[in-house]
């Protein structure tokens, strides 16, 4: 392959042969196509677009750049979800071993948080022993035996979007929604599903800040699903404030064993539910049922054994996580709370040590925000509307810089 003529053809707006996106993507794994090259096609894309068929090319192209899972004939459905992100959203611990309920495999690979969106592996690590690496030799024998496992991408499955990614993230073409789709897609379906549902986030806390973008990302997300052989559907989910009432990596583990115990708040639950049954075999009832009688839970117990943490730890994860300073955040006035702007929340957590501005940043699983207030709540001058758990007062300080700005009280 001609490079330079490659990247002119997209530069000049013409759609490229799924045969010539197949030999870039092998090319750029391997080393022989550089970076600045890959730089230039990528910007070339971001301005011109791509085709449902070429963004299909290019999602195969990055997943048949490593491995596949295989799984053998006659198994059940295998289904996933996948979520654009979002603060406080835990859903991913919750759905997870609730779809395994329904005989279902759930072959969940997972990403840790960057920027003021959480990572379910940095969750799921906050559980001492958990192993979010499994091979694949281990997560085919999970499988078998629980019908689940939440993972992290291994070096082996879609190696080209681990090199692309990264040099979308310094070449300024992260938004493009054709390389968002091949990134986000090209490890849902290397895990070789049959069904994938999606929750694409939009609003101050989300990647996607109004309904209109969420719905073109919606499309194209869905378009590639379909294109290959995957059913895939999709729900709009509003991120304007925080999902349930925590935000922080143990503080969401400890509430999402709540909602597995059948005391999950209504918006949380909700979501879950309104996820779960557009991949489940059983009717909503059913899945709802799983949460409220124990049974989501035990299969969360299996999870997280199986994966070499204990199912207790996650009952008292706050005592083995406990932030030395708590600071309740009270209202300033009586009145409704008409905000709790989510991005602001976000940005508090970080400052706080909850997540990463970039990939190699440290994460502090104690801290973050609980009891947060809901939305249309009246409240009480001096009633907490939140609380914060910091490891230090100048952390606490610059969080509540950010909070103050998020609510608003009318």
């Amino acid at each position: 392959m001609h490079l330079p003529t490659f990247i002119e053809k997209k530069r000049d707006g013409h759609e490229l042969s799924a045969e010539e996106i197949a030999e870039f993507i092998r090319g750029y794994t391997s080393g022989e196509v550089p970076d600045y090259q890959t730089a230039a096609w990528a910007m070339a894309v971001y301005f011109k677009g791509m085709t449902a068929a070429e963004t299909g090319a290019l999602t195969r192209a990055m997943m048949h750049s490593g491995i596949v899972l295989k799984h053998p004939a006659g198994s059940p459905p295998k289904v996933d979800k996948h979520s654009t992100g979002g603060i406080g959203d835990k859903v991913s611990l919750i759905l997870a071993p609730l779809l395994a309920c329904d005989e279902l495999w759930v072959p969940m690979i997972s990403g840790r948080g960057l920027g003021i969106t959480g990572g379910t592996l940095d969750k799921l690590e906050s559980i001492p022993g958990f192993r979010v690496g499994l091979s694949e030799e281990e997560t085919a024998a999970q499988l078998t035996r629980i019908g689940v496992a939440m993972i992290g991408q291994t070096t082996n499955i879609c190696p080209a979007d681990k090199k692309l990614y990264a040099l979308r993230d310094v070449t300024a073409t992260v938004p493009s929604i054709p390389l968002i789709v091949a990134s986000i897609m090209s490890k849902k379906l290397a895990e070789s599903l049959d069904r994938l549902v999606l929750d694409v986030k939009f609003g101050s806390g989300a990647f996607m800040q109004n309904r209109a973008d969420a719905e073109m990302l919606s499309a194209a997300l869905c378009a590639t699903g379909r294109e290959c052989n995957v059913r895939t559907e999709a729900i709009l989910t509003p991120m304007d404030e925080p999902l349930g009432h925590t935000a922080g990596n143990a503080l969401e583990v400890w509430e999402s064993v709540e909602t597995l115990q059948g005391r999950g708040p209504n918006d949380l639950v909700k979501l879950t539910l309104d996820l779960a049954e557009r991949v489940a075999n059983v009717p909503r009832t059913q899945l709802a049922k799983w949460l409220d009688d124990g049974t989501a839970w035990r299969k969360w117990v299996q999870l997280v054994e199986a994966q070499g943490g204990r199912a207790a730890d996650t009952e008292k994860i706050l005592k083995i996580h406990a932030a030395p300073i708590v600071h309740r955040v009270p209202a300033t006035r009586t009145g409704r709370l008409a905000k709790m702007d989510a991005g602001l929340i976000g940005r508090a957590c970080i400052a706080l040590g909850a997540g990463r501005s970039k990939a190699t940043d440290p994460i502090d699983c104690a801290v973050g925000v609980s009891d947060i207030a809901k939305v249309g709540t009246i409240v009480q001058a001096d009633e907490p509307l939140l609380i914060v758990h910091a490891r230090n007062a100048e952390t606490v300080k610059v969080a509540l810089t950010l909070i103050e700005q998020a609510i608003e009280i009318a």
